[in-house]
């Protein structure tokens, strides 16, 4: 069974031929030079077009649902607490009274 269809090496076809003009720009909006790279947008592209691609390597398993991220809540140590003194007065050699 293969891997890629048809429309997807059609797509990456066209991103090298693009890379080669000098016209495929990357998502900054710089110039692509690297062929790697050129390939990985057509992929891109045609995976965003329904083309028969496997998954980008690491991604999840399950589709996750476009919207805005959400921060996660992380346990943090309490934050130390400091003497009372004044780093000036510590400094100086005296006590705060």
């Amino acid at each position: 069974m293969a891997k890629y269809g048809k429309a997807a090496a059609k797509r990456v076809k066209s991103a090298v031929s693009r890379t080669k003009k000098g016209t495929l720009k990357s998502g900054s909006g710089r110039k692509v030079t690297s062929r790697k790279q050129a390939i990985a947008i057509g992929l891109s592209e045609a995976r965003k077009k329904g083309a028969k691609v496997p998954g980008r390597k690491g991604a999840r398993k399950t589709a996750r649902k476009s919207g805005p991220k959400t921060a996660r809540k992380t346990s943090r140590p309490a934050a130390r607490k400091t003497s009372r003194t004044s780093s000036g007065a510590r400094k100086r050699g005296r006590s705060r009274s």
